[in-house]
């Protein structure tokens, strides 16, 4: 891991490419650098001075260059690469490339930039960018970026992949009292990317909050691994941008058509215990309360409010969260019925009456906060004559240090709200106009309590038979085809996970042959590489007697020669008929990611999975309690539990093979996409009926290709 500490707490500082002209971005850095404690170094070719300050004709020309701790680089692109190798040269050892030109534009940018990335390497750079607008830190007064605004002091770092992000951002916290520790504006990441920024703030104990915006991740299971470790002692929050796929092909397996890389990201930001934001304005809220208040205990809360109106909204926003209203003792109970009118009903949500003055605010609410069944408080207020916001705001921050637990606000109104907001910052307490907001930050201290509290454990390894497992898939390269099916059926058994009896005919006296063998009735399959859907043309008969086996042969073949007369059939597939009765069909399905690698699906299978899309999905490597979670996500759960009288499935047995699926994918990353559907599920056990796959067979391994050839 880097040591990236020195680009936030530089004493002096070289702006290569600063000059005076106004409007420009050597200009821009220079003017926002005039509040730094250290020193500012112009360095310009053309300039003797710029801005009153001694500018250098270049990097090697400063006095003692290599005491120089930040390199802020705005020249040409055509010259940026020349620029930070003198940089190096210089023995400087962080730089911020602003220049763009780079990979964004294509051709020869993305030629220029990988030179970058080479001279990085060669002089270990610890290198932000291109293409960005810089890096800000404000304990120190470091605004090294050329866009308007400064942001207040505070404990929140940020990291985006949009520059226009924070520049629209910087304006607005300001404005609303958010403050920031460190800000990064990513670029390019030509070197250093969001995940090495995570892991700098995890030791910083001025950052009690990081924050993301993304609009990629390009290694999916380092940030897993890493935000994991992160989010145990510091909360991430991430608004991730690009959720659509709008134009994505469908792929040929049901995962392959359900899943798309916004499942993955859902899945390992869920794995790596990063909480989620869906705009801007919930990841700024997210932020401030898990930077100024304390965690929840649990999920029950209060409501305290003089008007009921509001008090109900934020009851039905409850209600659609995780949270709870909380049920006063009946101790708490007789205290507030002292306080309070006769009219005021003392349940909660607590509805204090609207003429309330500030005595009753803060006595019902010391009462409410002692209350042991209270972790939490939202306070509503709407504007009367009988209280001030800014006295009511000085009773809620002392009461809420007093009992330690965490509270929000929705003080309603204009500037008065405005001023009131201001009081509560000092005290970490965020006010909100929606009490939607307010139900949805105090939820976020649930969620995270939970991250914190779970308990992370490795991928079981299980006793499996990896070298047949290689020779079946092998199957692929010899038959010089992507996509297997029924006739692999083996290579589950390899890792453990049941199937029944089969084999694959190649007659309809060898099918009947098979049967008997079998014994009793018998699934059958068309086996076609060119005919991934068999249900949809017929191609799939089950419970068929043995002496129906061979004219049910030739039926299966007729109707893959009618659907495709150029289709090649490698036979029938005569398969141990599993009778459905007290069972449900499931599926167990694989979808490789760009940038998470495999990604893990299991839902209700079948007909209905791409109808009902109920469906759950994690990142493979998968743990026993990670594929325990995937069962109890999906809707049709308890149907696998035992709903309406229904004897409860064997959900051991599909946890378990959830976890051999991710075993075998992990082993071999040449299965692009697998389905077992159905995976028959009843209370004896389960049973993979179906299977189909798709490899890469340019990335099956070496080791497998040269026992190939020989």
């Amino acid at each position: 891991m880097p040591d990236l500490s020195g680009l936030f707490t530089p004493d002096r500082v070289a702006i290569v490419g600063a000059n005076d002209e106004e409007g420009s971005v050597g200009r821009a850095l220079l003017k926002n650098l005039s509040s730094f404690d250290g020193d500012v170094i112009p360095v310009n070719p053309n300039l003797e001075t710029v801005l009153g300050r001694e500018c250098y004709s270049e990097i090697g020309d400063v006095p003692d260059a290599a005491s120089i701790d930040l390199a802020v680089v705005a020249v040409p692109a055509t010259v940026a690469v020349d620029v930070v190798r003198q940089i190096g040269h210089a023995g400087i050892t962080d730089v911020v490339v602003i220049t763009a030109g780079f990979s964004e534009t294509g051709g020869e940018g993305e030629q220029r930039e990988q030179e970058l990335i080479d001279v990085a390497e060669e002089y270990d750079l610890n290198l932000v960018g291109p293409n960005c607008i810089g890096i800000i830190s404000t304990p120190s007064g470091l605004n090294a970026t050329f866009v308007r605004g400064e942001p207040p002091v505070g404990s929140i770092s940020f990291i985006s992949q949009s520059g226009a992000f924070i520049a629209a951002v910087l304006g607005w916290a300001a404005q609303h009292g958010v403050g920031f520790k460190d800000i990064v504006s990513l670029g390019n990441e030509a070197v250093l990317d969001e995940i090495d920024f995570i892991e700098q703030w995890s030791d910083d104990p001025d950052t009690d909050v990081i924050l993301a915006y993304l609009e990629d991740i390009g290694d999916g299971q380092r940030f897993i691994e890493t935000a994991r470790d992160v989010t145990r002692e510091t909360p991430i929050v991430v608004i991730k941008s690009s959720r659509t796929e709008a134009g994505a092909e469908a792929a040929a397996s049901h995962t392959g058509s359900i899943a798309g890389s916004e499942d993955a990201y859902e899945a390992g930001l869920h794995q790596a215990g990063v909480l989620r934001a869906m705009n801007i304005e919930e990841v700024f809220d997210y932020g401030q309360v898990l930077a100024g208040q304390p965690l929840l205990e649990d999920d029950d809360i209060a409501v305290v409010t003089n008007g009921g109106g509001p008090g109900v909204l934020t009851t039905d926003a409850v209600s659609d969260s995780r949270l709870t209203i909380a049920e006063f003792g009946d101790d708490v109970g007789a205290e507030l019925a002292d306080v309070l009118p006769g009219e005021a009903d003392v349940a909660n949500p607590l509805d204090i009456i609207g003429d309330a003055d500030i005595d009753r605010f803060r006595e019902s609410l010391d009462i409410v906060l002692g209350d042991e069944s209270v972790a939490g408080a939202i306070v509503l207020c709407v504007p009367t004559e009988t209280l001030e916001f800014d006295d009511l705001a000085d009773a809620i921050g002392d009461l809420q240090g007093r009992h330690e637990k965490p509270v929000v606000t929705c003080l309603m109104g204009g500037e008065e709200a405005d001023r009131a907001a201001n009081t509560l910052e000092p005290y970490g307490i965020p006010n909100y106009f929606d009490p939607v907001r307010a139900v949805s930050s105090l939820e976020v201290l649930a969620k995270y309590r939970d991250v914190t509290e779970r308990e992370y454990e490795s991928p079981e390894a299980f006793d499996i038979e990896k070298e047949r497992a290689r020779e079946i898939l092998l199957q692929a390269a010899e038959r010089d085809v992507d996509h297997l099916g029924v006739e692999v059926m083996e290579l589950l058994d390899t890792y453990g996970i049941p199937i029944p009896a089969s084999d694959l005919a190649e007659s309809a006296s060898e099918a009947e042959s098979i049967a008997e063998e079998i014994g009793g009735p018998v699934a059958m399959k068309i086996v076609s590489p060119d005919i991934l859907h068999k249900s949809d043309i017929g191609g799939v008969e089950v419970d068929v007697p043995i002496e129906a086996v061979r004219g049910t042969y030739q039926t299966l073949r007729e109707r893959a020669i009618d659907h495709d007369p150029d289709a090649t059939v490698l036979g029938v597939q005569v398969q141990e008929f599993v009778d459905p009765d007290e069972s449900t069909e499931t599926i167990v399905g694989v979808k490789r990611d760009p940038q998470f690698g495999h990604l893990v699906m299991f839902g209700l299978g079948g007909i209905f999975v791409q109808i009902f899309e109920d469906t759950a999905f994690r990142v493979a490597p998968v743990s026993e309690r990670e594929a325990r979670e995937m069962t109890e996500e999906i809707q049709a759960a308890p149907m696998l539990q035992g709903a309406r009288g229904r004897t409860p499935a064997d959900v051991d047995g599909v946890v378990e093979t959830i976890q051999r699926i991710s075993q075998l994918v992990t082993d071999f990353p040449a299965i692009t996409e697998l389905d077992i559907n159905p995976l028959v599920v009843s209370p004896e056990g389960v049973h993979a009926i179906d299977l189909r796959l798709t490899v890469d067979r340019e990335t099956l391994p070496v080791e497998t290709a040269r026992e190939t050839d020989g």
